[in-house]
């Protein structure tokens, strides 16, 4: 492992695109629980605690969703902070028969998976607690395993809804690329985020700062074609590095390597070879 970021390294935000700004708030704030901080014609953020900007959407009318196959968003992970915060809103998400695309257990964490209105790809997880993740060696072991949705829902209390827990984040990005060995280059080698799983034999690696299960997984799985302007998706995530000389080691060894760097007012826009965008924020 690298260890080039710090440990406290974290996904701070995602930037969507949506093609109906006012379908996509009815699913992310009445249904989700998200709060609107910031919201004008083209454009909303979107809060679990009512200050910090965790999501953000943007209207591209007309746009068509991404295509199955090809490179961009393969989801945004929505953290949640127990069981009983990822069961309450998934049991309000079931009531209003919302459709859900996929259930698992990871061994680190239990994952439900689903698209928003506009076909982005979502995942809303929780934890388990760091000390029981499975592991072979040194190195983390992530399984995927079927999911006891009775058991997760049975965790959820019967309180009135406020909301998504205030507490919830997102915990992780995950990505279609055209070449492993490549994105491996530039968000490990460059970036600096620690390889925690490598899957190549399987088409996925992931990655991390801190020793976490993962900050970052990039995958193979939807072929190499590149995403078709005027489609939806991912307009980018932001990384947050809270130590300075940290980030702008990160930004020098981005540079060093060939990589573009638009470095204004704190925030570092970088782009890899499939057009994914990240921003390095302080």
């Amino acid at each position: 492992m690298s260890a080039q970021l710090p440990d406290n390294t974290h996904i701070a935000s995602a930037h969507l695109l949506t093609a109906d700004l006012p379908r996509a708030l009815r699913f992310y704030s009445d249904l989700m629980g998200f709060q609107i901080i910031r919201q004008d014609d083209s454009s909303a953020t979107l809060s679990a605690d009512g200050r910090t900007p965790h999501l953000l959407l943007s209207a591209r009318p007309g746009a068509r969703p991404k295509p199955r196959n090809g490179t961009g968003l393969y989801h945004v992970a929505i953290r949640f902070p127990n069981r009983n915060a990822l069961g309450r809103t998934f049991r309000r998400m079931l009531v209003a028969r919302y459709p859900f695309g996929g259930f698992s257990d990871h061994g680190v964490s239990e994952a439900l998976y689903l698209n928003d209105p506009d076909g982005n790809g979502l995942e809303m997880y929780t934890d388990r607690p760091r000390s029981t993740w499975p592991r072979a060696g040194e190195r983390l072991n992530m399984t995927t395993e079927p999911l006891d949705l009775d058991n997760l829902l049975a965790a959820a209390d019967d309180s009135p809804w406020t909301g998504i827990d205030p507490q919830t984040d997102i915990g992780h990005m995950h990505l279609h690329v055209s070449d492993l060995g490549a994105a491996r280059h530039f968000y490990s080698d460059l970036l600096g985020l620690d390889v925690m799983q490598d899957m190549g034999y399987h088409g996925a690696i992931f990655l991390a700062a801190g020793g976490y299960h993962h900050h970052l997984g990039l995958n193979i799985w939807a072929g190499t074609a590149p995403q078709p302007p005027n489609t939806l998706g991912l307009r980018s995530f932001a990384l947050r590095i809270p130590d300075e000389a940290a980030r702008q080691a990160a930004i020098g060894r981005l540079r060093a390597g060939g990589v573009a760097v638009d470095d204004q007012d704190g925030v570092a826009v970088i782009h890899d070879r499939d057009g994914n965008v990240t921003e390095l924020v302080g």
